[in-house]
């Protein structure tokens, strides 16, 4: 089997890559910063071979990469508030060129980068976006999703010089290990701590994150360079997402929904608190752009082209929600039973 070197591999989607190719009999290197929390690599040290190095470092990259076929970049720093934007672009942009020159000058077989739907334009009408239509930068807001659409445009710079790169969008990963945790599985979160008093008409595409990492192995074997793929799964309404988590914890849904046009004066006045307190805040400018519009995505090429098969979003949450219970996040009014206690079986 193949050698695999993989970067952020400590994340929640890099880990379940890890897991995902162990499980499949490759031979797995992980690039991880001295300072990761290395806490979603448990139980693995001794199946893979971690790497200490940086993305700003191509020594290290080199060292990491050297002997492997196919390369798998999943780092990014990945939030929609950060009091330093120029930590997002170094490590997304900056980042992700150093190491496809490395894969360059290395004559790496396959790299499959992770891109995000947030780059792609999206039609704003309530129907789901493709892989079409790239995204107007202006159209843009947020320093993650901008710097994901430099980042792409430098991957997709390579393929066309002939770097074999395969892109992949995923649209929004839900399931266990989301340890940091993610936007969605704060979300997820605040839900089952009871602190989500309202929500807004807006809808996101969930996927189970073991489908995406999977989706990830699919490109890198199946993929045509160049090209990108959404790895998408079901299309749910806000409102749905949380009459779905109700069903599994006996927690009521949030009552009060607040009007679009009232996120982005109450982002504002959030962003302006954390300033202040340094804590971040409860709803980000990008959240607040990103709820504008149902976040929809049609993932048929993924399916057509690689067998990409995504499962239940239902069961993904189900599985989330009993992981956040299990490893401390929420107190005693966490979830229950009903399909929570069939999806951990």
């Amino acid at each position: 089997m193949a050698t695999a070197m993989v970067t952020g591999g400590t994340g929640f989607l890099g880990g379940a890559l890890i897991r995902e190719l162990l499980g499949q009999g490759w031979k797995v290197r992980a690039l991880v910063r001295a300072s990761s929390n290395r806490r979603n690599l448990e139980g693995l040290e001794g199946a893979l071979e971690l790497l200490v190095g940086d993305l700003q470092d191509r020594e290290s990259i080199r060292r990491a990469m050297e002997g492997c076929e196919v390369v798998f970049h999943v780092a990014a720093r990945y939030k929609l508030w950060n009091p330093a934007p120029e930590e997002i672009y170094r490590d997304n942009v900056d980042g992700t060129r150093n190491l496809l020159q490395v894969a360059r000058d290395l004559r790496v077989a396959r790299i499959v980068y992770t891109s995000t739907v947030g780059v792609l334009k999206i039609p704003g009408n309530g129907l789901p976006a493709d892989e079409s239509r790239l995204g107007d930068l202006d159209e843009i807001h947020g320093h993650y999703k901008r710097s994901k659409w430099y980042a792409e445009a430098c991957a997709r710079e390579f393929a066309a010089e002939g770097l074999p790169v395969v892109i992949v969008n995923p649209t929004t990963p839900v399931g266990p290990f989301d340890i940091k945790p993610t936007p969605t599985g704060q979300m997820i979160l605040d839900f089952l701590r009871g602190r989500m008093s309202g929500y807004t008409n807006t809808g996101l595409n969930l996927v189970p994150v073991e489908d995406v990492a999977l989706g990830h192995i699919l490109a890198a074997e199946k993929g045509a360079p160049g090209q990108r793929y959404i790895l998408g799964g079901q299309d749910m309404s806000l409102q749905k997402i949380f009459e779905v988590l109700s069903g599994l914890t006996g927690l009521p849904v949030p009552r009060f929904r607040i009007p679009r046009r009232a996120l982005l004066p109450l982002a504002l006045l959030s962003e302006g608190a954390a300033r202040i307190t340094g804590r971040p805040p409860r709803i980000p400018k990008e959240a607040a752009w990103m709820a504008q519009k149902h976040m929809y995505f049609d993932a048929t090429r993924a399916v057509r082209e690689l067998g990409f098969s995504p499962g239940d979003a239902r069961l993904a949450l189900a599985r989330a929600a009993h992981w956040f219970r299990d490893n401390g996040y929420v107190g005693a009014r966490g979830p229950g039973g009903g399909i929570l206690e069939r999806a951990s079986s």
